[in-house]
C-alpha cells in the first residue's frame, strides 16, 4: 500500500513539534523549510560563509532524526556568552554550516547529514542560498531584515524575499516544487505568519507550486498573537494574509485550538514575544472559504502555549487518508 506523501511547510519552533510526531506515522515525510532568519547564530554563519542559516534547519533535524537523547543534547548545546567567538553558537548549526562549506551547499549538507542521523524523511531548504525578507508595512515604511521586523511599531501589509548576495529572483531550492506538487497533503505551520511561514510561500516557483498542485493544503493556525506580527490578530486574519500573498484561496483546510490558555498563565519573562490568544473567527474564516477543523490541540508547557503535536499529526492523518 503506498504511503501518503505529506509535506510540512514552516520554521522557527512550530513545525518540529508537528514532524516529531508525523515521523512515527506510516507516511512518506517531506519539510521545507525556510532560510530567511538574519539574527543569532544563523545570522553570524550566513553573513560569514555565504551559507543558507542553519539555525531552523538544525531545529528540524533533531525532529526527524531518531538520534538518541545524548546526541541530541550534544547537537543542540549552546555555547556560553562569555565563549569569545563561539558565543551563542550550537554546535548543530557549526556542523551544519562546516558541511555545507565542505560540500558546496547547505542542500547538500542536508542530504548526508540525514543519513548520519537516522532522519526518517526528507529535509530541504526552501532555496539553497540565503534570503532577505523585507516588510512592508501600512504606513508605506519597509523594514530589512527578518530579525529587526518585529521592532517596528506598526502594522505588517505584506513580506517579499530577495536574493541576499545577488540581484536574481529567488529560486526554490531542488527538489522543492517536485515534493510540493507531489504531495497528497501539503502542511503549513505552526509558526510565526510573517517570518517563518511566508518566506517560504513568497519565493515565486514555491507560490504556483501552491497553487497548481492538487494537494489537500492546511494550515495550522497559531494559538498565541505574536508581538511585532500578529497583534490582535483572529484565526480568520492569519488565512487572509496568507491568500492575499499568493493571490488566491489556496488552502483547503484550518486546523483551529479552541482550548482556552488559562489566565495568567504565560511566562511573560520566557515567552516576551507572545501577546494573548488568537481570536477564534468562525464566519471569518468561513468567508474565506475554508474547511474549519476546531479542537482541542492545546498543550501547556512550562509556563508557554504550544501545539499538542500529536493531537495535530492525528488530524493530519485524518484529513489525508480521506483523500485517499
Amino acid at each position: 500500500m503506498r504511503k501518503q506523501k505529506i509535506v510540512v511547510i514552516g520554521g522557527g519552533t512550530g513545525i518540529p513539534v508537528i514532524l516529531k510526531a508525523l515521523r512515527k506515522e506510516a507516511v512518506d515525510l517531506t519539510a521545507i523549510v525556510t532560510v530567511a532568519d538574519d539574527g543569532g547564530s544563523s545570522g553570524e554563519l550566513r553573513g560569514a560563509l555565504d551559507i543558507a542559516p542553519p539555525g531552523d534547519l538544525r531545529n528540524v533535524l533533531v525532529a526527524m532524526s531518531d538520534m538518541p537523547k545524548l546526541y541530541e543534547q550534544i547537537f543542540q548545546y549552546r555555547f556560553k556568552a562569555t565563549d569569545g567567538p563561539l558565543s551563542g553558537h550550537p554546535i548543530g548549526n557549526l556542523v551544519i554550516a562546516g558541511v555545507s562549506e565542505m560540500r558546496g551547499s547547505t542542500y547538500n549538507a542536508l542530504q548526508i547529514l540525514s543519513t548520519l542521523f537516522h532522519v526518517q524523511g526528507k529535509i530541504l531548504p526552501s532555496s539553497e542560498t540565503a534570503l532577505t525578507l523585507h516588510a512592508v508595512f501600512k504606513d508605506k515604511t519597509e523594514v530589512v531584515g527578518e530579525s529587526h521586523i518585529a521592532d517596528y511599531p506598526g502594522t505588517i501589509d505584506h513580506v517579499y524575499v530577495t536574493n541576499t548576495k545577488n540581484s536574481d529572483t529567488p529560486c526554490a531550492s531542488r527538489a522543492v516544487v517536485d515534493e510540493i506538487m507531489a504531495a497528497d497533503t501539503i502542511v503549513m505551520g505552526p509558526g510565526s505568519l510573517f517570518t517563518s511561514i511566508l518566506p517560504n510561500v513568497v519565493i515565486p516557483e514555491i507560490r504556483d507550486a501552491l497553487i497548481n498542485t492538487t494537494a489537500q493544503i492546511v494550515y495550522v493556525c497559531n494559538i498565541m498573537t505574536q508581538r511585532g506580527e500578529t497583534e490582535s490578530f483572529s484565526d480568520a486574519d492569519h488565512v487572509k494574509v496568507l491568500h492575499n500573498h499568493v493571490g488566491t484561496e489556496f488552502i483547503d483546510t484550518v486546523l483551529v485550538n479552541v482550548e482556552k490558555v488559562p489566565d495568567d498563565y504565560m511566562d511573560n519573562n520566557k515567552f516576551d514575544e507572545y501577546l494573548v490568544q488568537v481570536k477564534h473567527d468562525f464566519i471569518g474564516l468561513q468567508n474565506c472559504h475554508v474547511r474549519v477543523i476546531s479542537s482541542d490541540f492545546l498543550r501547556l508547557v512550562d509556563g508557554g502555549a504550544f501545539h499538542n503535536g500529536q493531537a495535530v499529526a492525528e488530524e493530519i492523518m485524518r484529513i489525508s487518508e480521506r483523500r485517499s
